[in-house]
């Protein structure tokens, strides 16, 4: 009976294999390592990391004068309310989190999550309409082994949940706060309204032209309507993802405004805190649509109208809004573009 399968083998026996000795030392010397990154990689990652900075001291430049008449109006202000804006502008950054958290059904580190609003914070001022705080967002899910479509449907989420959870904040303040009535002229007329339903009905028309006659779009479409739809439903599932999202999308506006209020009250703004919370968000929503970085520019010359409107004098309304962009825009740039490169250098990002 053999004991070994070899035993009845026929043949001779394969005679022994050669194996090459291998060095403990290692790869030799002046070899490219397997493991090492390519050159062009890491002069794409320095420049990714430098390129923040950079945009930064260009920025300064050109629009140094904003920010030399805000810095010398705030040293003047009341510093204890200017400590409590700061305060309200790093809730936003929670808030964020919490809202982008709420719109995704993965678990996502709560660390990095905050790390990556406070950089997509400095993107959003650089690029209009939320693009660079999308694209910042989207890269730190891909990172964290979100798949693309579910990355992508979690923006599309986000980005509708955003201007619909401030209505309800918006008619409460419209109900209670005396002088609401005073926001008429910032109120689109007839012809402004035909041309934005008329823009809107264009672009959703060709989209859905292009969908149905280009083959090869109507496949990424679906199953991207399909996975939003899914995850849409599976979020809504779990009270924690609701909160999340829906309640922090409602408090990220209110925050917002009372930075603003803040740094009126430190300045002397004569107006409460419930007007200009009204004045910040009606303005936000009747020039938000204009694609400008941040919001930066229509939204500004929207709220000093606001302001006005309610009582406040032109001077100070303006003094109010310059340092408002102060402490929501320069103060946070320096430590977002710094978190920016560092999440970059960490391949967070």
């Amino acid at each position: 009976m053999p004991l070994l399968p070899l035993d009845d083998s026929s043949g001779p026996l394969p005679g022994p294999v050669a194996i090459a000795p291998v060095s403990p030392v290692g790869p030799a010397v002046g070899s490219p390592s397997p493991f090492a990154a390519p050159p062009g990689s890491r002069l794409l990652q320095r420049a990714a990391v430098l390129l923040p900075v950079a945009l930064i001291g260009v920025w300064a430049v050109v629009d140094w004068p904003g920010v030399r008449d805000g810095a010398t109006r705030l040293f003047a202000a009341d510093p204890r309310w200017l400590l409590l804006g700061v305060l309200f502008t790093c809730l936003g950054w929670v808030v964020a989190a919490c809202v982008r958290q709420g719109a995704v059904p993965d678990r996502l580190p709560p660390g990095l999550l905050l790390a990556s609003q406070v950089a997509a914070g400095a993107a959003n001022h650089v690029l209009p309409a939320g693009v660079g705080a999308h694209a910042v967002t989207l890269r730190f899910l891909r990172r964290q082994g979100v798949p693309l479509a579910r990355g992508t449907a979690s923006i599309a989420l986000y980005s509708l949940v955003r201007p619909l959870a401030k209505i309800p904040v918006l008619v409460v303040l419209v109900l209670t706060v005396p002088g609401a009535l005073e926001f008429g002229e910032l109120v689109p007329d007839g012809d402004s309204l035909f041309l934005v339903t008329g823009g809107l009905l264009l672009a959703l028309t060709t989209a859905l032209l292009l969908v149905t006659t280009v083959r090869s779009l109507r496949g990424p479409v679906l199953a991207f309507l399909r996975t939003a739809l899914c995850d849409a439903r599976a979020v809504h599932t779990r009270p924690c993802r609701v909160l999340a999202l829906w309640g922090g999308a409602a408090l990220a506006p209110v925050l917002q405004g009372c930075v603003i209020a803040s740094v009126g009250t430190a300045l002397g703004l004569p107006l409460p805190w419930a007007q200009v919370l009204l004045a910040f968000l009606v303005a936000g929503t009747a020039a938000g649509a204009v694609p400008a970085p941040g919001g930066i520019g229509p939204v500004d010359a929207a709220l000093v109208f606001a302001m006005t409107a309610l009582g406040a004098p032109l001077g100070l309304a303006t003094t109010t809004v310059i340092g408002y962009r102060v402490l929501t825009v320069w103060l946070p740039l320096v430590p977002g573009v710094l978190v920016l490169s560092a999440l970059v250098q960490r391949e967070a990002l």
